[in-house]
């Protein structure tokens, strides 16, 4: 308990340090930071002006916070964290300008246009950046010694340049390194040793002069041929002719395994850890898997390969798992824990007996060694954001009785977490990520309770030193700044699902919104509101198919799930009832399994719930 206590004592100390650490260097360029925007603005020829609204003009505090592609350290202080500008066709040499955005802690400038070299002293221009993004360009030149001197980088990402040269050893030293990648390149000779990170043969593909683990072993060279060299190739001629058989069965078997080599993901590292361990049988909660073992898992996920990762988040990866028998299952990695293997147990033990429709089964789970592993049921139909948000031309997008469908599901095992599960249990992580489809697009709840499996202050700084912002458009205001989860924080998270469900837009990227509004789904409609408006949030390829009632009325409980006072946004309970009212003649829902709670009779509730039906009945 003193470790532990100790443990989240130094993590504590640790993001105070940084905090006080980038305030300090900082306290002076609140003007430095403008200074810094306008000098990468004008460095860069910008042909399609996405950084048109970048308008200097106003010098209100907070002003730049609006930017296209800018985060703010906070919303009304003009300190960036993050710059993220990443395909938009910009040209230029890297903006030196960026030495002035003093507390950058996240560079992304990926898939432009960007020429000439990486600045041989960018440790002095991006000091404490944790990602360094400038994948997808036309650099050239060398990979400079001095980027190892920034010493925060957990993610660099130089792939698909024209650098050359050697990759710099010293970058081996980097000990929070998490991702590297230089594929697509022109690099030559070894490549580094990192210490705590073992990479994928996949982050130097496509660079024909590297060499050295994961890749081949590199070769000593001589500039000319010894007799030594010459008899002992007349020799080994002789020997593949006499023994060819055997060569060939040890070429293949080196092959084979140069072959696992390669495979090898990048951060599977831990999985090798674990291999010694396969005996370690699982703890399962269904009898159909209960003999399984820890070398099952390993083998249907190919070792947890990255080929079998189908999604990742702030509590951990989840992989695909195809057992011989041909059933497929989802394995959790969780994140590192601040649990003892009997206190992770005994929360496994709570969580396998949270039974619900709309939940996705918690199968089992495993412990080996330091890793925590939980078994799903698996969900062949994926997530609802890849569902809403369509990545390849032809994919059909969802008509709206399905989306209607998945937010009355969806809102019912939410609001049976918090109000009749026992114990009550707040999510903390809802996003349309967290939503899994079942075969029959039924809506399923992925890592419901693993809030507490979570430690709250390590999560927080991990995501505000790293300057990871994926789920910003979910977090309730009031989070921001209290760092407590409460379950209206759930329903203003929730309250964004159904904004993307009926709007098709991103949480934290609007595109249907005018070039001059910057800021996230939420706060978009809430202008919209202001401006009487609300209307032209809705789909436009759901407008105008008889239902645009229904489209408005379910708009309007989003719109009450996200306001920004929390005690004015209704409980889960009250928009599970209202969105069930909205899809009452589709025949959605099955017997009730959500009680009404005592506290939920209120008049603004019922006569809101009054008028649903009235719409609906109207209809």
């Amino acid at each position: 308990m003193n470790m532990e206590m100790n443990s989240r004592a130094l993590t504590v100390l640790f993001g105070g340090f940084m905090w006080l650490l980038l305030s300090c260097s900082s306290s002076y360029g609140l003007q430095s930071d403008i200074d810094c925007l306008k000098s990468l603005k004008g460095s860069l020829e910008d042909p399609f002006n996405y950084l048109g609204s970048w308008n200097f003009d106003n010098t209100t505090e907070g002003s730049i916070c609006k930017f296209t592609g800018i985060d703010c350290w906070h919303p009304d202080e003009n300190k960036v964290l993050n710059i993220r500008l990443s395909d938009m066709a910009l040209k230029g040499g890297f903006p030196l300008g960026l030495q002035n955005c003093t507390a950058l802690t996240g560079l992304d400038l990926s898939s432009n246009k960007l020429n000439g070299t990486i600045p041989s002293n960018i440790s002095n221009i991006t000091k404490f950046v944790t990602s360094f993004d400038l994948s997808s360009n036309n650099l050239s030149g060398g990979i400079p010694k001095d980027l190892a001197n920034c010493s925060y980088l957990n993610i660099i990402k130089l792939d698909s340049n024209q650098l050359t040269g050697q990759i710099p050893a010293e970058l081996g030293l980097l000990a929070r390194i998490k991702t590297f990648s230089v594929a697509n390149n022109l690099l030559s000779g070894p490549v580094p040793r990192f210490s705590n990170l073992q990479i994928s043969a996949d982050s130097y593909a496509n660079n024909s002069g590297l060499c050295g683990t994961p890749l081949p072993n590199c070769q000593a060279t001589s500039k000319k041929t010894s007799p030594g060299v010459i008899i002992g190739a007349a020799i080994a001629g002789l020997t593949i002719t006499a023994l060819g058989v055997g060569i060939g069965m040890i070429l293949f078997s080196r092959r084979v395994s140069k072959k696992k080599k390669e495979d090898d993901p990048e951060g599977n590292k831990w999985a090798k850890s674990i291999k010694g361990a396969k005996g370690i049988k699982l703890s399962m909660f269904e009898k159909s898997v209960s003999k399984m073992r820890l070398g099952d898992l390993m083998k249907a996920t190919n070792n947890f390969s990255k080929d079998h990762i189908i999604g990742s988040g702030s509590t951990g990866t989840m992989y695909r798992a195809v057992l011989e028998d041909g059933t497929s299952l989802m394995v959790k990695r969780l994140q590192d824990t601040q649990h003892s293997e009997k206190e992770f147990a005994s929360e496994m033990a709570t969580l396998g007996n949270v039974k619900n429709r709309n939940l996705v089964p918690l199968l089992g789970f495993c412990v080996a060694k330091k890793e925590r592993l939980l078994v799903y049921k698996h969900m062949p139909n994926g997530t609802l954001h890849d569902r809403l948000h369509l990545v390849n031309e032809g994919d059909k997008s969802m008509d709206w009785p399905l989306r209607l469908k998945i937010g009355i599901g969806a809102a019912k095992g939410f609001a049976w977490l918090h109000h009749n599960c026992n114990p009550r249990i707040i999510h903390r992580n809802i996003s349309s990520k967290c939503i899994l489809l079942d075969v029959d697009f039924e809506p399923k709840i992925s890592d419901f309770g693993l809030a507490r499996l979570m430690n709250p202050v390590d999560t927080h700084l991990s995501t505000f030193v790293n300057g990871e912002f994926g789920d910003l458009g979910y977090v309730a205001p009031e989070y921001a700044r209290t760092l407590v989860a409460t379950p209206k924080g759930d329903v203003y998270s929730f309250g964004v699902v159904l904004l993307e469900l009926v709007t098709g837009e991103r949480p934290t990227y609007v595109a249907k919104a005018s070039d001059s509004f910057k800021g996230s789904l939420a706060e978009w409609i809430t202008e919209l509101s202001s401006n009487s408006q609300l209307q032209d949030a809705i789909d436009n390829s759901l407008v105008g198919k008889g239902c645009d009632a229904e489209l408005f009325q379910f708009l309007k409980v989003a719109c009450n799930c996200v306001v920004p006072a929390h005690k004015e946004r209704p409980t889960m309970f009250e928009v599970y009832q209202l969105l069930r009212a909205i899809g009452e003649r589709y025949n959605f829902t099955t017997d009730d399994e959500i009680l009404m709670p005592s506290d939920s009779s209120n008049a603004d509730f019922i006569e809101e719930l009054i008028v649903a039906r009235e719409v609906k009945a109207n209809h």
